[in-house]
């Protein structure tokens, strides 16, 4: 029996087929992503927007530095962007700690990463895009701009 030549195989399309499908499979498993401010966020329900999931800490500058262009990508109706503690910092502290920061973003409680098959980032910001089908576009590090999220999510 003959059997067909082997193909190279590209390990980055097959890794962003893995992440894709980790994403599709999380988002069926449990959909519900608790908000600092009380009630869930179901993530099916982002389905048709670009989703911006933005890890930040309070004592990082550039994090610090990107919040009014995450503020300005959230107000526009395609896009939502959900910010995740990197410190983990729950509860009431973590709302007066947006408050002071100026983040009018949504606030998640816990990681959805993990549930997608995202690495916990090694360095912050981070920013993980998601298109309006739910497919992970790109993993960004450093602080972002309206106008470099805004080029991304165009093409």
């Amino acid at each position: 029996m003959k059997y067909p030549e082997a193909k190279q195989v590209n390990h980055r399309s097959v890794r962003g087929l893995l992440v894709a499908g980790a994403l599709l499979l999380g988002g069926c498993g449990n959909s519900q992503l608790p908000v600092a401010e009380g009630g869930s966020v179901d993530w099916d329900d982002l389905r048709g927007q670009w989703v911006l999931v933005n890890y930040w800490a309070e004592w990082c500058k550039p994090c610090r530095e990107e919040i009014p262009e995450l503020n300005a990508l959230d107000a526009d109706a395609g896009v939502t962007v959900l910010a995740v503690n990197f410190d983990d910092i729950q509860g009431q502290a973590l709302i007066d700690l947006g408050q002071d920061m100026g983040i009018t973003y949504t606030m998640l409680t816990q990681d959805p990463g993990p549930d997608f098959g995202w690495d916990l980032p090694v360095g912050l910001p981070a920013t993980f895009i998601v298109d309006p089908q739910g497919a992970l576009v790109q993993a960004r590090f450093g602080p972002q701009t309206e106008e470099q999220l805004r080029a991304l999510i165009s093409q």
